[in-house]
């Protein structure tokens, strides 16, 4: 086993046994150390509602970046996305569809995972070998230390982690109850999963859009294999629902030229304000807390009764 894959190893396992996190609302059901054919084991933690009960069905929200949805107190900046709050709030209000939540933690791969893998195939060889050489800054170590295993992450959530969850919960299974979401690298891969798995995914919420894949624009060619990418592979705006947006500060001030195109392309194919919303918001920034704020929005667009 090479080197950077032991440590990986090491890593993951020492992460497993993390403190569970603690909750305003509802509960969290933890499937600690899901194992997969595809991707290393981790911890998913999922999130019911104060009611949840096996009387009535909830549509799913599958999130990734897992570790960082309920609990400040247990996270690595101490900011969370107040999941449990905001789900109970507008379940409890009746604007949104009876729903729980399935945060999958991420791994020290997370770039190689969260990155669409046939974006790649937009690259020409020399600009594949420069990415895949390229350092999240100076000094640092590679961002794609291993070969990029979106491709594979997908099939983890979609033939392993799904059926578990559809067998083992009273919830819908059909695409019209099944969404996706995350923020960066989360809302790229949320992006991918809609377009690699349309009839599993009715709805993607991709929040601060990481277009770059890298940490520069200059000779950057990824966000443009990505645009051609989606181009290309567009889910039907007839039964799928899309939510992007950026802020104007940190890294999301790269965002909106990318975000910009993308949304011309959407709505080239049909896309309209009912079924596309893609926000700007002035100042703020690439974090946790700043994703917290705004995330309702996009429940109540993928998951409002209306």
């Amino acid at each position: 086993m090479k080197i950077a894959a032991m440590i990986v190893n090491l890593a993951i396992t020492a992460s497993l046994s993390a403190q569970m996190p603690s909750v305003s609302s509802g509960r969290i059901i933890r499937i600690e150390n899901f194992n997969s054919e595809f991707v290393h084991a981790r911890n998913v933690d999922i999130w019911v509602p104060e009611n949840f009960n096996n009387n009535k069905k909830y549509a799913v929200l599958y999130m990734h970046d897992g570790q960082m949805l309920y609990d400040s107190t247990i996270t690595w900046n101490k900011q969370d996305w107040e999941i449990d709050e905001t789900m109970a709030r507008l379940q409890q209000a009746k604007s949104i569809e009876n729903c729980i939540v399935v945060g999958i933690w991420n791994t020290p791969l997370r770039h190689m995972e969260y990155f669409p893998q046939k974006a790649l195939g937009y690259l020409t060889t020399s600009q594949l070998d420069s990415i895949l050489k390229a350092n999240r800054g100076e000094g640092s170590t590679h961002l794609f230390e291993e070969d990029i295993q979106s491709d594979n992450y997908l099939k983890f959530i979609v033939t392993e982690l799904k059926p578990y969850v559809d067998a083992n919960f009273q919830v819908y299974t059909d695409a019209r109850h099944t969404f996706i979401a995350g923020s960066s690298m989360g809302g790229l891969i949320s992006m991918y999963a809609i377009c690699e798995y349309p009839q599993i995914f009715g709805g993607a919420a991709c929040l601060s859009t990481h277009w770059p894949g890298t940490f520069t624009l200059d000779h950057n060619p990824l966000p443009y294999a990505l645009l051609s990418y989606l181009q290309n592979h567009i889910p039907d705006p007839a039964n799928h629902k899309l939510y992007f947006d950026y802020g104007t500060a940190t890294l999301d001030a790269m965002y909106e030229p990318f975000q910009l195109k993308a949304n011309q392309m959407l709505q080239a194919a049909g896309y309209n304000e009912n079924n596309l919303k893609s926000l700007k918001f002035e100042g703020e920034n690439h974090s946790e807390i700043a994703w917290s704020r705004r995330f309702y929005i996009p429940a109540e667009f993928l998951l409002g009764k209306n």
